[in-house]
């Protein structure tokens, strides 16, 4: 019952922005279907927000070298960096929809692509050379992130995936491993404005 009720609110929450689609330019081109590992990193590393618990920003890596592991900078005024640190069970829901690639399908569309990563939510060490990676991805996403409000206590999360769930088109989900979504080399090509 909890996970129909938080599909439908997911679903609800895409649905407001059927109107508005971020106007990103896409590293890499959108894969076949059929290949789910590529298509599931290409979903991560294009997007650059997601739902945790409270709609967040997150990246992994920066444009075009991407890890396929999501890194967040989160703060403990906000519940799911504090909720985080008591249990680190978390969810990222990510949607093909602010990409702009699904045509004209609904969001809840089998073919208008979704993936939950699911996992820990963990706070890195602040002076560690993952927590430096994770910033520069972050910061080079999200430069207004850069001049967020020190006293806020702004820190350094990653999502350590243990599984992964994600449907690109009608029959279900994609059987895909966190060994291959990690290993997947994405190809990336320059895109000339």
């Amino acid at each position: 019952m909890k996970t129909k009720v938080f599909y439908c609110c997911l679903v609800l929450f895409f649905l407001g922005f059927q109107g508005y689609v971020d106007a990103r330019l896409l590293v890499e081109s959108k894969p076949d279907r059929d290949d789910t590992a590529a298509y599931a990193r290409w979903l991560v590393s294009q997007n650059s927000w997601g739902i945790l618990t409270n709609v967040v920003s997150f990246s992994d890596g920066v444009p075009g070298k991407g890890t396929g592991v999501p890194y967040f900078y989160l703060t403990t005024l906000d519940p799911t960096a504090r909720n985080a640190l008591k249990d680190h069970r978390s969810s990222l829901a990510i949607s093909e929809y602010p990409l702009g690639t699904c045509s004209n399908a609904d969001p809840e569309s089998p073919v208008c692509a979704k993936i939950t990563l699911t996992g820990r939510l963990v706070l890195l060490e602040a002076n560690s050379k993952e927590a430096e990676f994770a910033r520069t991805a972050l910061f080079t996403k999200h430069p207004e992130m850069k001049g967020w409000p020190k006293g806020h206590d702004f820190q350094v999360f990653k999502l350590e995936i243990e599984d992964i769930f994600m449907i690109n088109w009608f029959g279900g989900p994609k059987p895909l491993t966190v060994d291959q979504y990690l290993k997947y080399k994405m190809n990336i090509f320059a895109l000339d404005k």
